[in-house]
């Protein structure tokens, strides 16, 4: 047992083995054919070895060099040979299955190279070792069907022959839709089940690690366009890129005839995250460059027919340890690897590939002209001797496949001698003869159903998706050789539970200890957006702020959200706030200070019109017009109060009132202002016959102005409520987080017409009171009406263009300032100076004052 240890060990330190010529050359020569005899035959196709020419190739695993060729060993499409055997014995010693009928085996090698593979089929359906078409030796047993696999290429090429026939070919490599739906094999059957949805699988473990940017190795062929295809539509869908995508040729070698300087830098700095669609032979020009390179902070993934176990090379590390490998989840087949164990060539001499092996691994003595080994072999070897790395002893998936297309063709025999025993009998004894093409309908029947649910159909309409296992290869330390199963892909599962990950189990790449990182641009923290960049792919963006008052919450947003009127974005742009509701009011410093000044201008102006009652009989009060001085005062001390309904929490009442009470006092105070001024021209610069004057004067006639003027203003304001009237509105723009409530004039030019209309009224008095500012009488007033008028104009014109440029409560402010301030000049500039006579030099309000002061004017010298 030390001694099988020790050798093992020494397997383990060579990481190339190279067969001896001696023992390699039986195989070439003898063109390995392995048969056992039954009633009815199988006939199988397998790639067991390959013969290439020595310069279109390069030294690798397990080949043997002469001066002209090179010999190349595939141990897992010997697995396939070895799943048949063990699938024909089984069912020889099953005595409900074909309990009449024994099945034999006719087992190929299939050379490289379309012609020779066809030179091998004609031999195998004639009977003989002569290639002769439409030819079969009757002596021979029956042949029911052709296995071949496992490249799409070999059934293809295959199948066109055997569709002439009518043959029953059932291939057990990966399924290929295309050899199915063009409908031009009606006689080939695909074990595999299908692989449609990989693609999904696939894309569902970007989405999973949440790798957006991945490079594509896909073989060149039908099936890897229609893949890549496929692959790239499901990735479009949900925002995964290809940083490159290589599609690598078929021909063997060609990894000598291209360069892949090229490929080599795109890999080293481009994703860490490779998908690559092939099968094993087809991409070894991919994988040795990768090796060579060790290119060990890559994750590679893969599908099931990629033999990881087939590569090796001369360093401790290895660039595949890591990779995920996409597998059809399968039943463990009961008794397989004891029958691998067990299969020797004491047990089973007639197979010259076993001896070959042998000889090569156990260092076995070997006759050549027999091709056997005869002493010094290590006791009880066996196939488990061998390590993981050269020989896996677990069931691949082309060999489950093999294994069940043994079984269906045996069901099917099954079928058909039941179906001939119920409608012809036999003679006893007598060898029981038939054709091919018949077993057609119960092949399209046949339905295998294991205990775990999986069933294998050959008809490829009635195939359902089955479920991929996620295998994670561990070769570290190398020739460790495990597939460990860490995730699972269910198609026929609800939407967020198809995949399932165990990422606690995953052994990531050499020089990785947590889940790599596979973008082409880092992800937008929120309070950022993705800008696309331009000619680039679109998960290449930069990070760009949001807006003012917009917000993105989550990672990686394509826009940002504008936050509703009634919220504002905080500083980092990734919430929106409630914005605190705020109107004048009366409790703000700029309300209470309006407010103070409204109430103590309209207590002045009381004041005043106390003064002017109390001294009504005075000169200087009945000068130019007793009433109309009331009717200003008291107009005046309501304009004064008219900004209280400016202050404080709007309503639908006061926003109405507001405009209209303001226009319509101001107004009476205009216009008795003008009545006044007219009243003064009318007096001094008006000549028409005394006794026209005198009514004038006498019928206060200018006192009409006031509700001609006020009636047309009202005429104004109920076209303005009745259009577009003032209401309740919020200005969510003007102070950052405040939603200001504010009344909205409505109608813009019913306002605007408003103040147009003050303006003229304004206008009017100043140009009446301008003529008669220097009119010779005492207590003319002509003079104060022109300057209140221009101060009054001023205070509007430099209120128009600063209320236009402010917003929120400021505008509301800048508005009751100009009514404090414009009323304010009328009270000021028009009655201050008689309150101060009256008040302080009340020696000047007498008659006898007037007389003295005309007298002394009269009396100066002309």
């Amino acid at each position: 047992m030390l001694f099988s240890w020790t050798v093992l060990s020494c397997f383990l330190q060579i990481p190339i083995l190279v067969c001896s010529y001696r023992s390699s050359e039986c195989l070439a020569k003898m063109n390995y054919r392995l048969k056992g005899k039954g009633d009815v035959v199988i006939v199988g196709f397998f790639p067991a070895f390959a013969i290439y020419p020595l310069n279109k190739t390069t030294d690798w695993h397990m080949l043997k060099f002469n001066k002209e060729i090179m010999i190349e060993f595939k141990l897992r499409n010997y697995q396939c040979i070895l799943a048949m055997r063990f699938a024909i014995e089984e069912i020889n010693s099953n005595p409900f299955l074909l309990p009449n009928t024994t099945l034999g085996f006719n087992v190929n090698n299939l050379p490289h190279g379309q012609r020779f593979s066809l030179v091998n089929f004609f031999s195998a359906l004639s009977g003989s070792n002569y290639d002769i078409p439409n030819y079969r030796i009757t002596s021979e047993s029956n042949s029911a069907a052709v296995l071949t696999g496992p490249s799409w290429a070999i059934s293809e090429y295959i199948g066109t022959l055997l569709d002439l026939y009518k043959f029953p070919q059932l291939t057990f490599g990966p399924f290929d839709s295309l050899l199915s739906e063009q409908r031009q094999f009606s006689s080939l059957y695909q074990v595999a089940p299908k692989d449609t949805l990989l693609t999904h699988g696939i894309v569902s473990l970007m989405l999973h690690f949440h790798w957006t940017w991945v490079g594509l190795f896909i073989i060149d062929d039908d099936k890897g366009a229609q893949t890549l295809s496929d692959l790239r539509s499901e990735m479009d869908k949900d925002g995964i890129c290809t940083a490159f995508v290589e599609m690598i040729p078929v021909t063997r070698g060609s990894f000598l005839t291209k360069s892949w300087k090229n490929e080599m830098q795109i890999l080293e700095l481009s994703s860490s995250v490779i998908i690559i669609y092939g099968d094993s032979d087809s991409l070894l020009s991919l994988i040795v460059n990768v090796k060579q390179k060790l290119l060990t902070w890559k994750v590679w993934v893969l599908i099931s027919q990629w033999d990881v176990s087939k590569f090796d090379d001369y360093f401790m590390i290895d660039s595949l340890h890591g990779v995920l490998i996409f597998s059809h989840h399968r039943e463990e087949i009961p008794n397989f690897t004891d029958f691998m164990q067990k299969y020797n060539p004491s047990k089973y001499p007639e197979d010259t590939y076993l001896h070959v092996l042998w000889h090569s691994f156990f260092n076995c003595s070997f006759i050549k002209k027999d091709c056997k080994i005869v002493h010094n072999c290590l006791p009880n070897a066996s196939l488990g001797f061998l390590p993981g790395n050269i020989f896996d002893m677990a069931m691949s998936e082309e060999s489950y496949n093999v294994y069940n297309a043994v079984y269906a063709v045996a069901h099917s025999l099954h079928e058909m001698i039941l179906d001939q025993a119920q409608s012809q009998s036999h003679e006893k004894g007598k060898k029981m003869v038939f054709f091919p093409w018949k077993l057609h309908p119960f092949l399209r029947k046949t339905q295998l159903i294991y205990q775990d649910g999986d069933n294998v159909v050959l008809d490829w309409k009635r195939k359902s998706h089955v479920e991929y296992d996620i295998l994670n290869f561990w070769n570290f330390p190398k020739g460790l050789g495990l597939n460990v199963k860490v995730g699972r892909f269910s198609p026929n599962a609800p939407k967020d539970q198809k995949l399932s990950i165990y990422s606690n189990m995953i052994q990531w790449a050499t020089g990785l200890t947590e889940i790599p990182w596979s973008v082409c641009s880092e992800s937008c923290h929120p309070g950022f957006r993705k800008t696309h960049q331009e000619g680039r792919v679109a998960c290449c963006f930069d990070c760009t702020p949001c807006p003012q008052n917009e917000i993105s919450n989550e990672t990686d947003r394509d826009q940002c959200v504008k936050c509703p009127e009634t919220h504002y974005a905080n500083t980092d742009k990734i919430h929106c706030l409630q914005k605190t509701v705020t109107f004048l009011a009366y409790d703000d410093p700029l309300g209470k200070t309006l407010s103070f000044m409204s109430l103590g201008f309209s207590s002045l102006t009381a004041v005043v019109l106390g003064v002017f009652l109390k001294n009504r009989d005075t000169p200087i009060v009945k000068a130019n017009n007793l009433a109309l001085s009331y009717t200003l005062l008291i107009t005046l001390t309501l304009c004064f109060l008219c900004p209280l309904l400016f202050i404080g929490h709007p309503s639908t009442a006061t926003c109405v009132l507001q405009q209209n009470i303001f226009g319509l006092l101001f107004t009476m105070a205009l216009s008795t202002v003008l009545a006044k001024t007219i009243t003064v021209v009318i007096a001094f610069r008006i000549t028409p016959p005394g006794r026209v004057k005198r009514w004038l004067l006498i019928s206060r006639a200018p006192n009409f102005i006031i509700p001609l003027c006020t009636l047309l203003q009202g005429f104004l304001s109920a076209i303005w409520l009745t259009i577009s009237p003032p209401f309740i509105d919020k200005d969510a723009h003007s102070e950052h987080g405040h939603v200001i409530i504010i009344c909205n004039k409505g109608s813009a030019i019913a306002f605007h017409c408003t103040l147009g209309y003050l303006g003229a009224l304004a206008l009017g008095s100043y140009f009446m009171a301008f003529l008669s500012r220097n009119l010779p009488d005492t207590f003319n007033e002509a003079k104060f009406l022109a300057f209140s008028m221009l101060v009054f104009c001023s205070v509007w014109l430099t209120f128009l263009p600063v209320y236009h440029s402010t917003k929120g409560k400021i505008m509301v402010a800048m508005e009751v300032f100009s009514i404090l301030a414009s009323s304010a000049s009328l009270l000021g500039i028009i009655f201050v100076p008689k309150c101060y006579i009256i008040l302080l030099r009340p020696e000047i309000n007498s008659l006898r004052y007037i007389r003295d002061k005309t007298y002394a004017r009269n009396k100066k010298p002309s």
